[in-house]
């Protein structure tokens, strides 16, 4: 038996203490964090791409870059040193400094794709069937805890609208494809470009696409709001300056931008209309243009943070309205045409080339068969804790991390909460832990997994009757909410009636969690 715990790499059924599912942000920071926090237990990490990354890896689109600031993004553990945005390139070399510097690379598993996950409460261990992609070979994994930190998302299948087939897509002669499935080598030089789309993904795509193309149309549902700002930040460069060394300059800085972005989020539920004009005096300010105009096409209907507030460095989309080089058009698709698009207005727009922006396929625990005891597990019909772990589902946490705040800053989180988890065990001599509704919330109401008025981006909105629900209670739910997490979290006690451990006497709470859940 190696280092990682395992019986053979390539024979036979491997064995460790903790499988870790995806090589991604979520997945190295997690697996830096086993180290440290649990040094004596063995791990690995299967990872379906050929490579670490995650997202990061997934789209090569132009531009694709950060649309969160890197001081918050990055791990708490390694300071980020450089521009607060970064490009996919510069995240991928700072995530693979973590992995040489910590010897992780030695217990990832590229190129296996999951074909199911099956856990016994007879043998408190998980089954993970999985093909080896490199030639079809069937692996067996066998782990005491199944960590998932896969994402959120389907990294081989992007959402396009099934409407579009019956819109004439294929009549469009020009050349057609989703972001997420991004060509690095396609030249787009002096092609007239359409993008279908106005989010995060097209507001980092369109500059780069003005920079070369013969002009960029940029077609849009509905208006997104941006935050423009400098890509810096002056208090890091400050701090360097007087010559702070960089784990502090991390700590300061970061500090600093959690509690401005807290201040922020308030800010938009409780006075909106103050935020708003404020965003659009940034847009005024980078552009020269103090008549800019909003209406109609940078004016959305919603308020401000309840769909993703899309970082634009130097104000570069607005930019490229001004200089030309950007049409926005704000209307929906009537049909595809051999040349382009017809909207809704009769506007026919030409392209040589159509981007979809139109966002993710959400997948649910990587669209992965799961079973407890044989039976197949039905993620709605089962209750969150804390987003983090489900009713009925022994042995296993998801990273699900913020969309208001640095998805990473979960997963530091989420670490120090499991890694406590699995000590906790070890201490009480417990081979398996799940959580369960307590007496006190007997017949608390259920609901989607969050509210449509707290977030309510499309991918969510389309899968929520696959995500688990939440209750009315604070323990219940995911609330994305990270400047309560933060000092909540911390404060689980692992004791609480909540989490029920292996071969305690709770048959009654265990029915009553049943009878509760459905």
């Amino acid at each position: 038996m190696n280092a990682m715990g395992e019986v053979d790499r390539d024979q036979g059924t491997v064995h460790v203490d903790v499988l870790i599912v995806g090589a991604g942000i979520s997945g190295i920071g997690s697996a830096y964090h086993l180290q440290q926090q649990c040094p004596d237990k063995s791990y690995a990490i299967l990872e379906m791409k050929d490579t670490f990354g995650g997202t990061w890896e997934t789209h090569k689109y132009p531009g694709v870059r950060s649309d969160s600031d890197l001081y918050t993004f990055g791990y708490r553990f390694k300071p980020w040193i450089g521009a607060p945005i970064a490009s996919a390139e510069e995240i991928l070399k700072y995530m693979g400094e973590v992995i040489e510097e910590n010897g992780i690379d030695e217990h990832i598993h590229y190129g296996h794709r999951i074909t199911g996950c099956s856990f016994s409460r007879e043998t408190d261990l998980w089954t993970v069937e999985a093909t080896r992609l490199s030639d079809g070979v069937k692996r067996t994994f066998t782990c005491h805890f199944l960590w998932m930190c896969q994402g959120y998302y389907d990294h081989e299948k992007p959402y396009i609208p099934p409407e579009w087939a019956d819109m004439g897509l294929k009549e469009f002669k020009g050349d057609f494809v989703h972001a997420q499935l991004w060509d690095p080598d396609y030249d787009f030089a002096g092609k007239r470009v359409l993008v279908i789309g106005s989010g995060a993904t097209a507001a980092t795509v369109v500059p780069e696409l003005a920079q070369k193309a013969a002009h960029v149309i940029m077609l849009q549902r509905s208006p997104t709001y941006f935050f423009c700002s400098e890509n810096k930040n002056e208090l890091a460069d400050r701090l360097r300056e007087i010559g702070i060394d960089e784990p502090t300059v991390h700590r300061v800085v970061r500090a600093q931008i959690m509690h401005d972005q807290n201040v922020m989020t308030r800010r938009c539920i409780e006075e909106p209309d103050v935020v708003v004009e404020e965003l659009r005096e940034l847009i005024r300010a980078f552009t020269g243009k103090p008549d800019f105009q909003f209406e109609p096409h940078f004016a959305p209907k919603y308020r401000p943070w309840q769909q993703r507030l899309a970082f634009c460095p130097e104000g570069d989309v607005f930019r490229a309205a001004v200089e030309g080089k950007l049409t926005v058009v704000t209307d929906t698709i009537d049909r595809f045409t051999e040349k382009g698009v017809r909207t809704a207005a009769g506007e026919e727009i030409e392209a040589d080339l159509i981007i979809a922006a139109t966002g993710f396929r959400l997948s649910v625990m990587g669209d992965i068969p799961f079973a407890v005891d044989g039976k197949p597990v039905n993620w709605h019909d089962t209750v969150t804790y804390r987003g983090m772990m489900f009713t009925g589902v022994p042995n296993m946490a998801w990273v699900f991390g913020y969309f208001r705040a640095s998805w990473t800053l979960r997963v530091d989180m989420m670490s120090d909460f499991v890694c406590g988890l699995l000590n906790h065990m070890d201490e009480k001599h417990a081979g398996r832990v799940e959580v369960m509704l307590r007496p006190q919330d007997e017949g608390m109401k259920l609901y989607p997994w969050i509210e449509v008025d707290n977030f309510n981006p499309g991918y969510l909105m389309r899968g929520l009757d696959q995500m688990p629900r939440r209750g009315d209670k604070p323990e219940w739910r995911h609330n994305q909410d990270y400047w309560r997490e933060k000092d909540e979290i911390p404060r689980i006690n692992l004791d609480g009636p909540e989490f029920l451990y292996a071969g305690a006497c709770m048959d009654t709470r265990r029915k009553l969690n049943l009878e509760a859940a459905d």
